[in-house]
């Protein structure tokens, strides 16, 4: 595949259509993935295939003849590659060597096939066999001084099976430490829904989408981050739902949409629009937006009781169900409307636009992305959104609710099935009474405290179950000086990513399948279990051969690894890996809501696992949903920093590329904002960069502004002008990862903010390439 030539170029083409069919083409040319991948292609996301190894976005009926997306294409195809990394590619390239290398060169190389262990005299990675692998690891962790000196990070990729098994083995081994990719995305929304309707969970499913008026998008770009999505979007948007888009960035694909699988999109090359009107909050402005609309919301309701005795609220909701609405009125009534204003950025007209499409609903769907949990106050900013749905009983009815967009696939799942550093007394209890151990009552550290921790050397031992923890966390030099200080770092993975460059004092790369293959065991072919984003479950099987008979399934590498280390364990590791029913059988003894796992997930699309605020049963302190007063932040590091500097102030707000799916990336181009052929550059409004003194096409440095005394840079990168908020800037990550501080993250969840960095731009003293 030819690396698109580097230009700054509008896109004016709908979202998916043409220009995503030729994509899907060139990557699977790209890869070489034999046969076209088209007989792989067609067994993505059915009842008899493997579920999509991107993102969490559920299948409608989960048996469509053509149930694949771009991004999901992407992801296939970069496992189903012929491309392979085998010992002599290591023997031929060091450590430092491969440094070097772009994180989209090292994604290139291909498939991993043997395990590998590193060598520091020769600075390269060398073959080990798995059994010295499990002797090293084992080793290792039975010498520490105590459980707590290791972590074991899990990747949303994980399957319920695998992701079940670590965090038994991890427990029994005596440690609560399970740092996860939940806790960089929607941790505000794990923590603060639990507050409001008493489960982090969304409450809508596929089926509530054909019922909806009215869809809040907030802090989205679904056409990259969850293609699928759009898919349901085009036929609400078809059949008239209101739609409104609330994102500092004006998508393209929330503007018009083209469905691949309709005839008629195609033709036509007009696409769908999508979007009845964009609303445009400044960065860390949802919070004050969403109080705004609530408040002027109460207003109408007083103006229609005053003139007519209607009510605009659902008074006999929030009666039977609720609890605290007096107070979080009178806190919303005694609101500033110039607070609300100047905070959110979003100008009084257009508050009120968007408050009469809210009442207008009969029924509201709220979906939100990273654009509204990576902040200072995102868990404060989801709980208003929650108080919103709530003033009208748009949640726990059909039609309606709150839909939280998870990224991973099974990023959901693995919190279900106990990969949480803070786990409830009531679950350790129930693994005490069905495995005879006393699990840690501790709770343990999540991903900014494992970095903090292995700096202080209170960490050791990593280990890492999928995933690129040196590149998708923050303050990335502190990430890989806390790497590199530890004793072992062990990754187990498909393709070579930089964390297995920066390691411990010793190192091991272990090999793994991926979804798309055949996993044979004792028993047979078996399959694995994912959660999507509206808590359906469903069982995946692998159809591809596997790349190498080295490579192991994470069910054994992890139930191997319980049997070597756990040496006086009387659960029976080795048996698991036979047969993985096995471990859906414990699932059911452990969870109620997995009761008859096994008979239900044979049924085409498996099963929902049941949410209880969807039934209206709140499982809160008060037992019912609960209105959470919250003050609009006004002192805020981006507001300290704002006094200081003054107008040359940016927020920085970090995102994917359209070639990017979390850290992989396949390709070079975000070809909806119009960048081809290069990553290194940075959205700003024209009018911040005359005022700075800059123009489009210059080269600029980012500095990090932070009270800490740690400088904090990334440099080089290409002003591009665009339409954003003043004072607002985006650029991609990880490239901007060193921008955001270790101590920097929401209240409550500990979410690094990604979406809110203060820095300043200047003039790159660096030429470009």
């Amino acid at each position: 595949m030819k690396l698109s030539d580097q230009k700054i170029e509008q896109y004016n083409h709908p979202a998916g259509g043409w220009g995503a069919l030729k994509y899907v083409a060139l990557h699977l040319l790209k890869e070489k993935v034999p046969g076209g991948g088209i007989r792989t292609l067609l067994k993505q996301n059915q009842p008899d295939g493997f579920d999509c190894p991107g993102c969490a976005w559920p299948d409608r009926d989960h048996a469509s003849t053509f149930e694949f997306c771009e991004n999901g294409v992407k992801a296939v195809a970069a496992e189903a590659t012929s491309k392979r990394v085998t010992a002599d590619f290591f023997a031929q390239n060091s450590v430092s060597a491969l440094l070097q290398q772009s994180d989209y060169e090292l994604e290139e190389h291909g498939r991993l096939t043997e395990p590998m262990a590193y060598d520091a005299a020769s600075d390269k990675y060398r073959p080990v066999t798995w059994q010295d692998a499990f002797t090293l690891m084992s080793d290792h962790l039975n010498a520490l001084d105590d459980p707590n000196q290791a972590s074991f990070y899990t990747s949303g990729r994980t399957s319920n099976e695998a992701a079940f098994l670590y965090q038994l083995f991890v427990r029994e081994y005596g440690t609560n430490n399970f740092p996860d990719c939940s806790n960089m995305c929607h941790e505000p929304t794990s923590v603060g829904l639990p507050e409001t309707v008493g489960v982090g969970k969304g409450t809508v499913t596929l089926d509530d989408f054909d019922l909806a008026d009215t869809f809040l998008i907030f802090g989205q770009n679904p056409a990259t981050n969850h293609p699928r999505m759009m898919g349901e979007l085009r036929e609400c948007a078809k059949r008239g739902a209101t739609i409104v888009s609330i994102n500092p960035l004006r998508e393209r694909g929330l503007e018009r949409f083209s469905s691949p699988q309709h005839p008629s999109d195609m033709l036509s090359r007009a696409g769908t629009a999508i979007s009845n009107m964009f609303i445009r909050p400044t960065l860390c402005g949802d919070l004050a937006l969403v109080k705004g609309v609530i408040k002027r919301v109460l207003e109408l309701d007083d103006q229609a009781l005053q003139d007519n005795g209607e009510r605009i609220i659902d008074v006999q909701f929030i009666a039977e169900h609720t609890a605290y609405f007096e107070e979080f009125a009178a806190d919303i009534r005694a609101e500033s409307w110039d607070d609300i204003v100047t905070e959110s950025g979003v100008a009084r007209d257009d508050i009120e636009r968007l408050t009469q499409v809210y009442v207008r609903g009969k029924n509201v769907i709220a979906t939100w992305g990273m654009g509204l949990t990576q902040h200072k106050h995102g868990v404060a900013t989801i709980q208003m959104v929650s108080n919103l749905m709530l003033l009208r009983g748009n949640i726990g009815r059909p039609g309606a609710g709150l839909c939280p967009v998870r990224g991973h696939s099974n990023v959901q799942g693995d919190r279900t099935v106990g990969i949480d550093e803070k786990p409830t007394a009531a679950f350790l209890d129930r693994i005490e009474k069905v495995y005879g151990f006393k699990p840690p009552r501790e709770h343990g550290l999540d991903v900014v405290g494992t970095i903090e921790a292995m700096l202080q050397g209170q960490v050791k031992v990593f280990i890492g179950l999928g995933g690129n923890f040196a590149m998708a966390t923050p303050d990335t030099p502190r990430t890989w000086e806390a790497l590199q200080s530890c004793a072992l770092t062990v990754h187990i993975t498909t393709k070579l990513n930089r964390s297995h460059l920066i390691h411990g004092k010793e190192a091991l790369i272990l090999p793994t399948i991926g979804r798309t293959e055949i996993d044979i065991q004792a028993t047979g072919a078996q399959g694995v279990t994912v959660e999507d984003s509206m808590s359906m479950v469903h069982i995946s099987y692998g159809i591809n051969k596997p790349v190498a008979k080295t490579c192991l399934s994470e069910i054994d590498i992890v139930a191997r690894l319980a049997h070597a280390t756990l040496r006086d364990s009387r659960i029976q590791w080795l048996d698991y890996v036979k047969d993985y029913s096995l471990i859906r059988d414990d699932i059911e003894k452990v969870y109620d809501a997995f009761k008859d796992y096994n008979a239900r997930i044979k049924h085409p699309g498996g099963f929902h696992l049941g949410v209880a605020s969807r039934e209206r049963v709140w499982k809160t302190a008060s037992g019912r949903a609960q209105f959470i007063v919250h003050a609009i932040p006004k002192d805020t590091p981006i507001h300290q920093a704002r006094r200081k500097y003054g107008p040359e102030l940016m927020t920085l707000m970090t995102t994917r590329s359209h070639d990017q799916y979390n850290t992989t990336i396949y390709g070079l181009d975000d070809r909806y904002r119009g960048v081809f052929g290069q990553r290194r550059v940075v959205f700003a409004n024209l009018l911040d960069i005359q005022m700075l003194g800059f123009a489009p096409g210059d080269w600029v440095d980012l500095v990090g502004v932070w009270d800490d005394g740690i400088e904090r840079r990334a440099d080089r990168f290409l002003l591009v002008e665009y339409d954003i908020p003043r004072g607002c800037i985006s650029s991609y990550y990880p490239e901007t990862n060193p921008l955001v501080p270790l101590n920097s993250f929401a209240d409550k969840a500990r979410t690094p903010t990604s979406k809110s960095i203060p820095v300043l731009m200047r003039r790159s003293m660096q030429m470009a390439a």
